[in-house]
């Protein structure tokens, strides 16, 4: 991996980092395929059309469902789902902190009941790791639990250091594994994770300690989980600081569009989140003058495409009042439509947000830009 820091402005980076699949430019959001599709019949020549650098995909939903030694022996997960550019999979340490009431934690890993049929499942670091490496991912995510906000400071602290120790397990396994000449992808990269709830010590605490580990990437995890968004943005800058500032920072599960570009401006590379796929399934889109809900009774005669002037699969061919009519219809066009672009929306904002930076003019874009969206369409 070579992370190349193109220019700052302020605290916002503009990067280019180079992988064994490929050129990623950052700031850069992540489109969110779960189970090694995006939810909305999206495939991955959509994917390309609409400017995607990254997939990402679930460590746990794909060991329990379909299962990773089987993706290995069909190649790996870019050649399983047919995708050429780099993959980004999470460890399965949010399932820790999702599944609570089918979980029990211990300093070896976690026991799982699967949320398929219940069967006992046991990951921990080393298993985790395994995994990730029968999927081949271009970026493995170190196993961590993500403990609740609302715990107390004993439960969180706790919680970190053993997140700390796993992470020590994680680096050593992937390094063996690596090392094996049966790997699927012999350079793949691993992303340690900041943890700590909303408790500034604890953050700061832990950031300095997987800061010394020389990781290829960093993440901040444990946010967007029921904190405020003023939480979650004096998490960024009393944590952010302590992390190296030559490695991509990761923001896992954010967010917004406005989520996002508060935390470009604390110095964050990378996001993921389900919002647009989720939000474009049941018909709320997202626009440069605000969110849209095509269900509204407004849009039956509206012959305008979702937004003026997009470059979308779905606006370049259908209107407002066709795309209601689809989902009035439950015809699954509709949500295909809406998700493509809403993903074509939040990867055009990113190519925005990389250009302003580059260009030294990120607080104002960023001001117009929130100024815009705030506003409410319906």
């Amino acid at each position: 991996m070579k992370y190349e820091l193109i220019t700052t402005d302020g605290r916002a980076k503009r990067a280019r980092m180079e992988t064994v699949h490929g050129v990623i430019q950052t700031p850069v959001f992540m489109n969110v395929g779960t189970v090694a599709a995006i939810k909305g019949a999206v495939s991955t020549d959509d994917l390309r059309q609409i400017g995607t650098q990254v997939q990402l995909s679930n460590t746990y939903h794909l060991h329990v469902r379909t299962g990773d030694k089987l993706i290995r022996d069909l190649g790996g997960l870019h050649r399983f789902m047919n995708w050429d550019r780099p993959i980004l999979t999470d460890s399965g340490g949010f399932q820790v902190f999702s599944l609570s009431g089918l979980r029990r934690i211990r300093e070896e890993g976690v026991y799982f009941n699967s949320h398929i049929d219940g069967h006992k499942i046991f990951m921990g670091p080393e298993e985790s790791m395994q995994i990730q490496s029968n999927l081949g991912s271009t970026i493995a995510m170190a196993f961590d639990e993500c403990p609740s906000s609302r715990a107390d400071r004993a439960y969180i602290q706790n919680s970190v250091d053993r997140t700390t120790r796993w992470l020590e397990r994680c680096k050593k396994e992937i390094k063996r594994l690596n090392g094996l000449p049966g790997t699927v992808n012999r350079q793949q990269l691993l992303f340690g994770i900041n943890q700590g709830g909303v408790v500034d010590e604890i953050r700061i605490s832990q950031a300095k300690a997987i800061a010394s580990m020389d990781l290829d990437g960093y993440a901040l995890g444990g946010l967007a989980v029921g904190e405020s968004h003023e939480e979650m943005y004096h998490v960024l800058d009393v944590a952010i600081p302590h992390l190296p500032q030559d490695k991509p920072t990761y923001l896992m599960g954010v967010g917004t569009p406005a989520n996002i570009l508060e935390a470009v401006d604390r110095g964050v590379d990378f996001f993921d989140c389900v919002y647009p796929s989720r939000n474009g399934r049941h018909s709320h889109v997202y626009t440069n003058q605000g969110k849209m809900n095509l269900l509204n009774q407004k849009y039956e005669r509206d012959s305008r495409p979702i937004e003026e002037g997009c470059q979308c699969p779905a606006c370049r061919s259908y209107s407002r009042a066709y795309i209601r009519h689809l989902f009035k219809a439950k015809e699954m066009l509709g949500m295909r439509l809406c998700v493509l672009h809403n993903l074509y929306f939040y990867n055009t904002m990113m190519e925005e947000i990389r250009d302003a930076v580059q260009q030294h003019r990120y607080a104002s874009y960023k001001a117009e830009k929130l100024e815009r969206m705030a506003q409410e369409q319906d």
